[in-house]
């Protein structure tokens, strides 16, 4: 049997004799199934055809990406703390030499995934890197394609994973939607880790969505919501899903709050 991926997001499902009759999360509105039609690979066939490279972002930030880019084509970050090192979202190639090379960098200690998006083969991720928990928040449950017993599925608005690490259940794009807060980044300057909850867009601020591909937005409401969970956090830098999109290196907190207010009175226009 196979674990077959969805080739247009990159979700890895449960081995089968044959592949899903679709894919949910391309069904979904949030996403969509190309025009070609839904089509399928393994994970085996990618590792012959892709690779992952690995960028130092920031200190403790590396972010791996694969190339030629597959799926949504987002980043995962290795975060590397004093006290263990956590992978923060996935991607869906996942090879010897990524495993070696983190490894190397000290291991993982555990997974942190910020939406069903990008899910994609964290089981293969976890039982690589040692069975190590992934963390999923319990509002997006529905959307896991492959139970494991890996899967840490937590509730409420926020869980410590390590210390000065805090996941942050922001909701928008996703009911479950999550950042990363690390505190001590950088010297106490503090950063948030936003995946595309926070999506940081080419003009330096961040921009809301509750369908990106399909231009569906989220309400003045839900991205009020966001901000007031945030406010209870320091941080001078937020860095997204995407390395093309650009990222906000200082005065974060400052430009979250304008992009906020910005967003809302556009929403609002009658």
């Amino acid at each position: 049997m196979r674990a077959y991926i969805c080739s247009a997001c990159g979700t890895q499902f449960v081995p089968a004799e044959n592949p899903p009759a679709g894919c949910p999360l391309c069904i979904d509105e949030r996403q969509f199934v190309p025009a070609s039609g839904q089509s399928w690979t393994t994970l085996e066939k990618l590792q012959n055809t892709h690779s992952n490279k690995f960028r130092r972002l920031a200190p403790g930030l590396t972010t791996i990406e694969t190339t030629p880019a597959f799926g949504i084509g987002q980043r995962a970050f290795l975060v590397q703390t004093p006290t263990g090192n956590v992978l923060w979202d996935c991607i869906t190639v996942v090879d010897d030499a990524t495993v070696d090379l983190l490894r190397g960098m000290g291991g993982i200690a555990a997974i942190a995934i910020s939406h069903p998006h990008y899910y994609t083969t964290m089981v293969e991720w976890s039982r690589s890197l040692g069975n190590v928990p992934i963390y999923l928040h319990a509002a997006d449950r529905e959307w896991v394609m492959r139970p494991d017993p890996a899967l840490q599925f937590w509730e409420g608005d926020t869980k410590p994973i390590a210390p000065g690490l805090t996941l942050l259940r922001l909701g928008g794009h996703f009911a479950g939607g999550t950042v990363l807060h690390w505190a001590d980044w950088s010297d106490g300057r503090g950063v948030l880790l936003s995946g595309d909850i926070l999506q940081v867009v080419p003009s330096g601020h961040v921009s809301f969505m509750w369908s990106y591909p399909n231009l569906i937005p989220l309400s003045a409401t839900k991205v009020q919501r966001i901000a007031e969970l945030l406010e209870h956090f320091a941080f001078d830098a937020v860095y997204g899903a995407f390395s093309a999109r650009g990222q906000i290196d200082v005065h974060a907190k400052q430009v979250v709050a304008a992009s906020v207010a910005r967003y809302i009175a556009r929403i609002s226009e009658r």
